[in-house]
């Protein structure tokens, strides 16, 4: 059988919405991110760039895209 090919394909990225372990504040970031990702209020590392998908080190609360 043949894999039938996609019209319109998906992209595999996605926007996540995280929440800081030490401050609780929630913050936007993109899940292959080329840059390390700090929190904005406290400065905490939330991800780090690996070459292809982020290592996100806080916690998920949504994602979306």
């Amino acid at each position: 059988m043949k894999k039938r090919k996609e019209l319109v394909p998906m992209p595999k990225s996605k926007f996540y919405t995280v929440r800081c372990p030490d401050c609780g504040n929630t913050q936007i970031i993109f899940s292959h991110a080329s840059t390390y990702v700090h929190c904005l209020v406290c400065g905490r590392l939330l991800a780090t760039p690996t070459g292809g998908k982020a290592k996100i080190d806080a916690k998920k609360v949504s994602e979306f895209g």
